[in-house]
C-alpha cells in the first residue's frame, strides 16, 4: 500500500524533496498534502507540484490527512518542537532537513525524543545516496581497498551547513563504526541565515573504536581543488590498506589492482534528485520492514551530532574529548564566549 506522504515547510529545500517524487514508484509513496504558514509558498509550491491538498495548521493536516510520513523542511530552531508534535500526532515515518540539532541543549531533548518514541526519524543526509557514493562504498564494503586506515573529508561551507553531511559520509565509510575520542580546533563564528550557528573554520581529528582516523575540516581555509562558489567543494577521501578513493563534488579519483590510478568527472546536479530518491525510498522500507533501518536514523545523526559538540568542548577546553561524552546545556554559548562572537 502506498505511504501517503505530506511537507511540513515549502521554502526551497523543500523542492528538492518533492523533485525526488517524480523517480520514486508511485505504489511505495506519494505527496498528498502540504502545510506552510505562508499562504504564497504554500500556493506556489501545491501548483508546481500539483499537490491539492493545502494547509496553514498542522494540527488539521495531520488530523485530516493521517499522512505515514512527513517531510519536516523548517529551520532547525523549531526541529524539537515540530519532531515532538509530528511524535506526539503518532506520524510513523519522518525525514528532517539536516543540520538535525544547533547546539547541545536540543541535542538532549533529541536523545529523550529518539528514546520515547516510535516514529521513525530519519535526517536528510541526501548525499550519502547518491549513486556514485553508494558504488564507492560497496567497493569499501567489499573490501577493494583493504581495511580502512585514514579518512579525510571536508567542504569550504561551515559545519552547520554542508559540514554534517561530510562527516555522515565519513562515519558511512568507516562502517558507523563508534569514536573513542575528538580532538578539535575552531574560530570565528557566523550563524547563517539566524538559525544555523557555526564556527567559520572547525576542524577535527577523530579516533575511532576500530582503529580508523579520521581529520574532518568545515569552513574558512577546506581545500579546493576545482575553482568555483563555495558550496561546490564537499569532498572525502578513503585510504585503506591497499588502495584509496576520494570523491569531489564534480570527479573522483581512486586506486585499481594493478596501482594505475583512475580518474574522471561527474555532474553533482544529476546525481542530487537519485539520491534524495533513494533516501526516501529506504524510509519507505523501513517503514515495511523493522530490520531495514535507514542508515540515517535519527540515533546516528545524533551520534554524529555529539562529534561536533566534542569538537566546540575541545576548542574550549584545549584537550581531547572522550567519547560518548555529557555537553554542557551551554557549550554553545561557552564556545560563542570563547571566540569572541
Amino acid at each position: 500500500m502506498s505511504c501517503r506522504c505530506a511537507f511540513l515547510g515549502c521554502g526551497p529545500r523543500a523542492r528538492g524533496h518533492a523533485e525526488a517524487y517524480k523517480l520514486i514508484d508511485p505504489s511505495l509513496g506519494e505527496i498528498v498534502a502540504l502545510c506552510d504558514m505562508s499562504a504564497e509558498r504554500l500556493q506556489a509550491f501545491g501548483d508546481q507540484f500539483d499537490v491539492p491538498n493545502r494547509y496553514s495548521d498542522l494540527d488539521r493536516m495531520l488530523a485530516e490527512e493521517r499522512p505515514d510520513v512527513v517531510h519536516l523542511v523548517t529551520p532547525p530552531t523549531l526541529r524539537v518542537e515540530l519532531m515532538t508534535r509530528l511524535a506526539e500526532a503518532g506520524v510513523p515515518g519522518v525525514i528532517v532537513e539536516k543540520p538535525i540539532c544547533i547546539g547541545a541543549a536540543d541535542y538532549k531533548a533529541l536523545r529523550k525524543l529518539e528514546a520515547g518514541s516510535r516514529t521513525k526519524f530519519v535526517v536528510n543526509h541526501q548525499l550519502r545516496h547518491h549513486p556514485k557514493i553508494l558504488g564507492f562504498l560497496r567497493d569499501v564494503q567489499e573490501g577493494k581497498i583493504g581495511q580502512v586506515r585514514c579518512i579525510d573529508a571536508s567542504c569550504v561551507l561551515p559545519m552547520s551547513g554542508q559540514g554534517v553531511h561530510v562527516l555522515d559520509l565519513l562515519f558511512a565509510f568507516n562502517g558507523y563504526a563508534a569514536p573513542t575520542s575528538v580532538f578539535g580546533a575552531s574560530s570565528g563564528y557566523d550563524d547563517i541565515n539566524g538559525h544555523h550557528p557555526s564556527p567559520r573554520s572547525a576542524e577535527s581529528l577523530i579516533t575511532f573504536e576500530n582503529g580508523t582516523r579520521a581529520a574532518l575540516m568545515a569552513g574558512a581555509g577546506a581545500p579546493v581543488f576545482v575553482a568555483g562558489p563555495n558550496h561546490m567543494h564537499k569532498r572525502i577521501a578513503v585510504y585503506g590498506t591497499h588502495g584509496f578513493l576520494h570523491w569531489r563534488m564534480n570527479g573522483y579519483e581512486r586506486s585499481l589492482p594493478g596501482g594505475e590510478i583512475e580518474s574522471g568527472e561527474f555532474d553533482y546536479r544529476e546525481e542530487d534528485n537519485p539520491g534524495q530518491a533513494n533516501l526516501t525510498t529506504a524510509l519507505f522500507n523501513w517503514l515495511a520492514d523493522d530490520d531495514a533501518v535507514h542508515p540515517n536514523n535519527l540515533q546516528t545523526s545524533l551520534d554524529e551530532w555529539l562529534v561536533i559538540l566534542a569538537g566546540y568542548a575541545s576548542t574550549v577546553e584545549a584537550r581531547a574529548i572522550d567519547m560518548p561524552f555529557d555537553p554542557a546545556d551551554d557549550l554553545l554559548e561557552q564556545f560563542k564566549r570563547f571566540v569572541g562572537a
